[in-house]
């Protein structure tokens, strides 16, 4: 603050700044959870210009005991954020001129708001990404010892929610595992652009001071400097990476949600949600509502806009920083929070639920589920073209249905008035655990295949 009690950045504006604006155009009840990234920042900063011989031993010990002090009484909740201070850089650069002094002015030789506010998010982010990998590993494993338990555990596979073929419900399973291992490949995958170092960019052109970019990359655990000075303040390419991959994760958790809230519903009764992960009805005594997986469901729709959002601010932009850009913080943080949520409620969702397995198998044996088994015996044991074995499948299935019998209860000699080359042995191929234990071919639902994956993805 200068003598006349003004932020210095508004030293040439000469009139009064409209308050409603002040207060809209403020960052700082958001933005202030950067605190600990920025006071991390500016010591490296500080460390870098007393190396450099830009300021003195004596000043730099000056500015972090201030910068460490401010942050403590951040810690211990003694530290008042005023709007008027916009961000969460100018309010900890205005409380230090309140513990030591003029010295403080030199905490921003060689730098901008511009890069500062960058390097704040970019480790922020860094350790957020971090956190989300973790939370994916827990849902992972969480999946995987639902698979172990029910890897002999047959339902039906659905395409267009209708029976199509047998499956191991631990086969199911590991599909969402693929999933959430290809989300927790794209958070990992974003650490390449967040590892670049803003610092030191200045408002767009660089600096004419002396200063050693390396050292402050280094000091702060970035990979490289950003390259390009007017590139570094108007990227927000990591943001767009960040929801990307969020909105991504996001939709595979809705996806698994949608699922058991059909699975749950009374129509097919294939799994138990326990009462710990359900609601009860405001009017409806005997009503249990899967309610956390709805939650879910609905909280795509956050992660979607934010990206839509952001990509709408960044589509119209010139180079160099605009206000615009100020709202890529509050973005981040709403995305990285409900996904965070989002993860932590599923997980409670995979520890509070038990499979029905009779409705299972019940519902397998529904829908003629195993005549893709009898098209392919023909053409293995007779060399059918699949499309003449298909044709003569369709014809024992509308025999089926003519006579109000499932494929696993026609005898040989009724398979035989259709296709006479048949014997004993196609029998066999109408029994569930036979056709999911003959899908072999890698990636299938076979017993061992199933045994070999769950290996695989314990390491993944």
């Amino acid at each position: 603050m200068n003598k006349n009690k003004k932020p210095f950045w508004s030293t040439r504006i000469k009139g009064k700044i409209a308050p409603n604006f002040q207060k809209v155009s403020s960052s700082i009840y958001f933005d202030k959870r950067l605190f600990r990234e920025d006071i991390r920042a500016s010591i490296a900063h500080v460390e870098m210009l007393n190396r450099q011989k830009l300021i003195n031993l004596k000043v730099k010990n000056k500015l972090i005991w201030g910068l460490k002090k401010i942050q403590n009484q951040i810690i211990k909740k003694k530290y008042i954020f005023d709007y008027r201070d916009e961000d969460i850089h100018m309010s900890i650069e205005k409380k230090l001129f309140e513990l030591i002094g003029e010295d403080a002015g030199f905490i921003h030789t060689a730098r901008s708001r511009n890069d500062q506010v960058l390097v704040d998010l970019k480790i922020w982010m860094n350790e957020s990404n971090e956190k989300l990998i973790k939370l994916l590993d827990q849902t992972k494993n969480n999946f995987l010892k639902i698979a172990e338990k029910n890897i002999y555990t047959i339902m039906p596979g659905f395409t267009h929610l209708k029976n199509a073929q047998p499956i191991s419900f631990a086969h199911y399973i590991l599909a969402y595992v693929e999933m959430f291992i290809r989300d927790k490949r794209r958070f990992k995958n974003n650490f390449y652009n967040l590892q670049e170092n803003p610092l030191g960019s200045g408002a767009l052109s660089g600096t004419s001071f002396n200063i050693d970019r390396n050292f402050t990359t280094k000091k702060l655990g970035f990979r490289v400097p950003t390259g390009n000075s007017i590139d570094t303040v108007s990227d927000r390419d990591f943001v767009l990476d960040f929801l990307y991959t969020s909105s991504v994760c996001a939709m595979h958790i809705s996806r698994f949600a949608e699922e058991f809230i059909i699975w749950n519903s009374d129509a097919f009764k294939l799994i138990h949600l326990n009462d710990n992960i359900v609601t009860g009805s405001s009017i409806m005594p005997q009503k249990k509502n899967p309610d956390p997986l709805e939650y879910l469901r609905g909280k795509v729709s956050n992660s979607y806009g934010n990206l839509f959002s952001m990509m709408t601010i960044l589509k119209g932009l010139p180079l160099s920083y605009f206000k615009d850009l100020q709202d890529d913080k509050k973005i981040v943080f709403n995305t990285f929070d409900g996904l965070m949520d989002s993860l932590k409620v599923l997980n409670e969702v995979l520890k509070n639920f038990s499979v029905n397995k009779n409705e299972m198998i019940n519902l397998a044996n529904k829908g003629h589920i195993t005549a893709t088994d009898l098209a392919d015996y023909l053409v293995k044991n007779f060399s059918y073209p699949f499309r003449k074995s298909y044709l003569i499948t369709a014809k024992i299935i509308n025999y089926c249905e003519k006579n109000k019998i499932k494929l696993s209860d026609l005898s040989i000699e009724e398979i035989k008035k259709i296709e006479p080359n048949v014997n004993n042995e196609v029998i066999k191929v109408f029994d569930l655990k036979y056709s999911v234990n003959s899908k072999k071919s890698y990636g299938g639902t076979s017993f061992e295949n199933i045994k070999k994956m769950i290996k695989k993805y314990k390491n993944a």
